[in-house]
């Protein structure tokens, strides 16, 4: 008989794990909650879910009763105007076009409005429907079912020499469990440039490759793979694993011999470009497919995965959504994880947009030299890009400068980028082959020439290939602005965008300004592009999220309830008191502004709790009129479950009035648990307003718990 040697690490035998390492015990997300709310923006086009398309004039304090409130002024056709109580912001939202014209300004009064609104919500059941029916046959799709973790997962995940950050965690949590269901993943990991995107889909690709499954990994440009597969190798050095690249880098012969491999299963992860979706590679045992940079890719090659993703895992990963991913998110139809906190010691990056001239350059490229570091010039156009080169020579003679573009020889292009790598040069001036995931942290500083001339994602990309260690960073977006080279209001609009946006965790913030500044686009068809435009990008995905949510039956939370055409931001509640976050205890007016959005927003009594005692932390015990407003919020949640359209305040009584309550016997079942001072007249019930403010206030709690049961 045959004796075998087997070598087993003491991890294998006492099932050893890397000690959890110590976190701050508190660490601060890099962006507060409420910034997710975009300002509304005076004389830009809002819609009203009740009133229709207006002009947001701003804030304005009115006296009514001798309560001053804040409103938001609205202006509509023929000027009219109407005041939006700032608890109501839930009513609002932005006005985006599917192709960035100005809209029409409904008239105040007018039945078209609604005619307008309910035609779009019909339009939207149907998509619904087909979302719930894509939906539904994934759910039935078998695919393959990966085992829990092993030892040398662990192994490879202690490896890593940084700290996991929380948001990491969770995405590697959410993708691990996906793959460990008997259905095909389909996951969306959004995440900032340099966040850690890559390491979750190495891990997941080694998770796949331990139950001998093949991995293919397809990115967006030729530099992009020969960087992944260097990262993946280096990693995986240390196991049994077989990656591949499949690019121009590739001679024809190896080309030949890597998809013979493939279609044998010799190759556990490929790596590849466009190549790898061409129809002379096949893959044998496919079980995972990571798209880096979905945005990238054409329509044709996204129809190719499309086929694949029926059985096969699919895990993508973007830094800037696009349009179309990000209506997939706002409206639940995929499973998405974002990450959003930044890695340890992660500064942001200084950016400055001015008119191109020899000084800025100069001093840019000296001041990077200086510390031993590297600059990326962008040129994006092949044919004077070696005129570039010269020029930056020219004016810095001091610094050693490569050129690399896309139609280089292949061979050529690897030397260039190898050598910049290797620090034989301290400026590499380059077309945007850099943009996509590039990781060289030497480089720090980011010049881009003619910045005027990209669009608002890609400027975001590119800013994100310097910053990537604990060196600060520097990006110079450079314009001409002179004789034939003007630049337009557009492309200034676009660069102050990225110029204010500048914090750690900007992507999602960047997409939804590209998204208000192009216009929706052809986000799932021409036959919605009507809708669209007559009710705004914002409010068609409000109705389309909750028609989902009504069809799939199922609330997001226990205490919420989806009636099909009574939505929360339809119940107006006015109580005879100040509810407000006074300028006394937030004094910055647009932070009020959004805290309002957010807290009209909050759908159980849970988040109203959590709100409290966020803003007790915040900005100090909270004043009578700030629980006023809480409470507020939780009758309003209230009296969404038992179908309530309004309440407000007439002749010392509290009127609560609902069209639902006309139905006989609805009224004789009310009259039954009415207390004997309670009134119910056709559509209202009448409650005394007498007493102490907290005891009626109770009352008004009991009457609405019983008239919801």
């Amino acid at each position: 008989s045959r004796s075998a040697l087997h070598l087993l690490s003491d991890a294998e035998i006492f099932g050893w794990q890397r000690p959890e390492p110590r976190r701050p015990a508190n660490r601060l997300a890099v962006i507060t909650p409420e910034d997710a709310y975009t300002q509304f923006t005076p004389g830009k086009p809002v819609v009203h879910i009740e009133h229709g398309i207006g002009r947001f004039l701003g804030l304005v304090s009115r006296t009514i009763d001798t309560i001053e409130r804040e409103y938001l002024h609205i202006e509509y056709d023929s000027g009219d105007s109407l005041y939006v109580p700032i608890t109501q912001t839930d009513r609002l939202t932005h006005y985006v076009g599917p192709d960035g014209k100005l809209p029409t300004l409904s008239r105040l009064g007018s039945a078209e409005w609604t005619r307008t609104r309910d035609r779009t919500r019909i339009a939207v059941e149907e998509i619904a429907k087909e979302l719930l029916t894509l939906y539904a046959q994934r759910e039935t799709t078998s695919g393959h079912a990966f085992p829990p973790d092993t030892p040398w997962q662990s192994e490879l995940e202690s490896s890593f020499p940084y700290v996991d950050t929380e948001d990491q965690r969770h995405a590697l949590e959410d993708v691990k469990r996906d793959m460990m269901r008997a259905l095909p993943m389909d996951r969306l990991i959004c995440g900032d440039v340099g966040y850690g995107k890559t390491e979750v889909a190495l891990r997941a690709a080694f998770k796949a490759v331990q139950d001998g499954k093949q991995v293919a990994i397809l990115v967006p440009t030729t530099v992009l793979a020969q960087q992944h597969f260097v990262t993946f190798q280096q990693r995986l050095n240390a196991f049994p694993v077989r990656v591949e690249m499949l690019s121009r880098f590739r001679s024809r012969a190896q080309q030949r011999s890597i998809i013979a491999a493939l279609a044998a299963g010799e190759v556990d992860i490929i790596i590849g470009t466009h190549r790898l979706v061409q129809s002379d590679v096949t893959i044998k045992n496919l079980g995972l497919i990571i798209i880096d940079e979905e945005q990238r890719f054409g329509v044709t090659h996204k129809e190719h995965l499309k086929k694949l993703r029926t059985s096969v895992d699919v895990l993508t990963l973007t830094a800037t959504p696009i349009p179309r991913t990000l209506y997939m998110s706002l409206t639940g139809a995929r499973d998405i994880s974002t990450i959003n906190t930044a890695p340890e010691d992660r500064l942001p990056i200084v950016t400055r947009v001015a008119p191109f001239s020899k000084q800025v350059l100069r001093q840019a490229v000296i001041r990077e030299l200086n510390r031993h570091g590297q600059v990326y010039y962008v040129h994006n156009r092949v044919q004077s890009i070696n005129s570039a080169a010269k020029l930056v020579a020219a004016i810095v003679p001091e610094a050693r400068v490569v050129t690399a573009h896309g139609q280089m020889p292949e061979k050529q292009l690897q030397l260039a980028m190898d050598s910049f790598v290797r620090k034989d040069y301290e400026v590499l001036v380059c077309t945007s082959i850099i943009e996509s995931g590039l990781d060289i942290p030497n480089a720090n500083t980011l010049i881009v020439d003619r910045a005027d001339m990209f669009g608002l994602a890609q400027l975001y990309q590119l800013r994100g290939r310097v910053g990537r260690g604990a060196n600060r960073a520097y990006a110079y977006l450079l314009y001409r602005d002179q004789g034939h080279q003007r630049i337009t209001a557009e492309a200034y609009s676009r660069l102050q965008t990225i110029g204010e946006q500048t914090q750690l965790g900007a992507g999602y913030n960047i997409s939804m300004r590209d998204l208000e500044m192009r216009g929706a686009g052809d986000i799932i068809g021409k036959r919605q592009h009507g809708h669209i435009a007559a009710v705004g990008f914002h409010l068609y995905t409000r109705l389309l999220r909750k028609s989902v949510q009504n069809q799939k039956h199922k609330p997001d939370h226990d205490d919420q309830v989806t009636h099909t055409n009574f939505d929360l931001s339809m119940v107006s509640v006015e109580l005879p008191f100040e509810a407000a976050l006074p300028s006394s205890y937030i004094s910055d007016r647009d932070l009020r502004m959004r805290l309002y959005r957010r807290m009209a927003e909050l759908e159980n009594e849970q988040s109203i709790d959590e709100m409290a005692a966020e803003l007790n932390d915040r900005f100090g015990a909270v004043p009578t009129a700030v629980q006023n407003l809480l409470f507020q919020l939780r009758i309003k949640l209230r009296a969404h479950r038992a179908q309530i359209e309004i309440i407000s305040t007439e002749r010392k009584m509290i009127s609560l009035r609902s069209q639902s309550w006309e139905t006989e016997g609805i009224r004789e079942k009310f009259l039954a648990v009415l207390p004997p001072d309670v009134h119910m007249s056709r559509d209202r019930v009448w409650l005394p307003l007498t007493g102490r403010s907290q005891e009626w206030q109770q009352r008004l709690l009991k009457l609405l718990a019983a008239l919801a049961e």
